[in-house]
């Protein structure tokens, strides 16, 4: 069979067999390749894109009487030199939670000084928005608009999340629609950004810029787990650290926006320490996890539940509690009048409380009757600054004064208070003080402040 022979039968043998002439070199036999672009095409139209309008007024280093309109008439000030109002602009980003309403979910900093709102969807339509409300301290806002032809998305489990699981965020950086972005959980419960906040920030690393805030991380099940709120950068754009808020916050503060138009938070009525590991130590805990009472205010929601100063809450409501800031959330997302369910360690001993969460508490006042006075910095250098007398026949030391900038005063105490506990041992006299404080690298005081009792942790400085 010469040449031309062989090219007409090959061509005859291709020809025959379907499919295989047009198959691409190495394709045969391989699965297809991973996506998720199915679940982008069902998530990316419950995320839009929100453009603001408003005024702000500039107020550059000036005399203070400029602000106060009759001294500016008086003296006849020209309107320039007064307070300056500036139109701006901006953009962000928002999730469509509840399309049969018309609620979108978003960051309350997105909204901020708006006087007019529009929200764009992915389909090109144009919706002017409502605020229903908006919560600074969480960063949570609700906007409302007509519930024509939307599409939302589904709520997540924020407490679910790990570290490690992918994430998608969606959201319209730098005014380019619909980017969606990938990475994981770098971190759960980051805190420090806003220190007056309510703050549980969901860290990832999947590339958030700047009107990004306000769109959503996903899980890959297309659920929403986080809202975009924040970036820690030093030029303005992404490095790789991105913090979201999780979605069982923001859906607590917007159930209460969308009913009351504001958050009523709620006390519990102690202050608290994080447990570390010297408190731990000093306590006789075994790990180094929760919240350490150190005061109850008399007459409130946690002296009603019969929380004890020195309790350590572990809980509340079965979510388990690592820390001040965690139970600080925890309360403070709770509605007043809700009743939650509080674990503690109480020597050591778990036990459950129920709690009914009030509005208001009152604090104790201080007291005590000094005696003699001594210096405290031989007892402990936690104690430097301040000077300790008997009290007398009531038992316990009192602190005469205290140095202004001292670390006792650092540490929290006052002038007036009674030492009547150093470590769980109970302390009558300044000798029972220095014994137990002897060798000491750390003491946790029990204190008598007024009519309340609290824990004060010292290190040594």
């Amino acid at each position: 069979m010469n040449l031309r022979n062989t090219a007409a039968l090959l061509t005859l043998l291709l020809a025959a067999t379907p499919g295989l002439a047009a198959a691409p070199p190495g394709a045969e036999g391989f699965a297809p390749l991973p996506t998720l672009a199915p679940m982008i095409r069902r998530v990316s139209p419950t995320v839009v894109n929100i453009a603001t309008r408003g005024t702000v007024r500039e107020r550059g280093p000036q005399n203070p009487l400029l602000d106060d309109p009759f001294f500016r008439r008086f003296f006849d000030v020209p309107p320039q030199l007064g307070p300056r109002e500036r139109q701006f602009q901006s953009a962000g980003s928002g999730v469509i939670v509840d399309a049969r309403n018309g609620y979108i979910l978003t960051n309350a900093h997105v909204i901020e000084n708006a006087s007019e709102i529009t929200v764009t969807l992915q389909d090109g339509r144009d919706l002017k928005a409502e605020v229903v409300g908006t919560d600074a301290p969480s960063d949570v806002a609700v906007l409302k608009v007509a519930p024509q032809g939307l599409a939302q998305i589904a709520l997540g489990d924020s407490t679910r999340v790990e570290v490690g699981d992918f994430v998608v965020a969606i959201g319209n950086p730098f005014g380019l629609q619909h980017t969606v972005t990938s990475g994981i959980i770098s971190g759960l419960g980051r805190s420090g950004i806003n220190p007056e906040g309510y703050e549980d920030f969901i860290q990832t690393d999947a590339s958030i810029n700047p009107g990004n805030s306000g769109g959503a991380l996903v899980n890959l099940r297309g659920e929403l787990v986080g809202i975009n709120s924040a970036i820690l950068s030093r030029s303005g754009g992404n490095i790789g650290i991105g913090f979201a808020i999780p979605v069982n916050m923001a859906r607590s503060v917007m159930d209460q926006l969308i009913r009351f138009g504001s958050v009523k938070r709620g006390l519990l009525g102690v202050s608290i320490y994080t447990v570390t590991p010297d408190i731990a130590r000093s306590l006789g805990l075994e790990s180094a996890q929760g919240a350490l009472v150190s005061q109850v205010v008399q007459g409130s929601a946690a002296a009603r539940a019969g929380i004890r100063t020195g309790d350590v809450i572990t809980s509340v409501n079965g979510q388990s509690v690592r820390s001040n800031q965690e139970l600080r959330n925890a309360i403070g997302l709770a509605r007043v009048g809700d009743k939650v369910e509080i674990g503690v360690l109480r020597d050591g001993k778990p036990q459950r409380l129920i709690a009914v969460i009030s509005d208001a508490a009152a604090a104790g006042d201080a007291g005590g009757q000094p005696g003699s006075g001594e210096s405290a910095a031989k007892i402990h250098p936690g104690l430097e600054g301040a000077s300790l007398a008997n009290v007398g026949e009531e038992g316990g030391v009192v602190l005469r004064t205290i140095d202004p900038g001292s670390p006792a005063q650092a540490a929290g105490l006052r002038a007036g208070d009674v030492i009547i506990g150093v470590n769980r041992s109970r302390v009558a006299d300044l000798r029972q003080l220095k014994e137990a404080a002897a060798g000491a690298g750390s003491l946790v005081l029990n204190v008598r402040r007024g009519s309340a009792m609290l824990l004060v942790p010292l290190r040594a400085p």
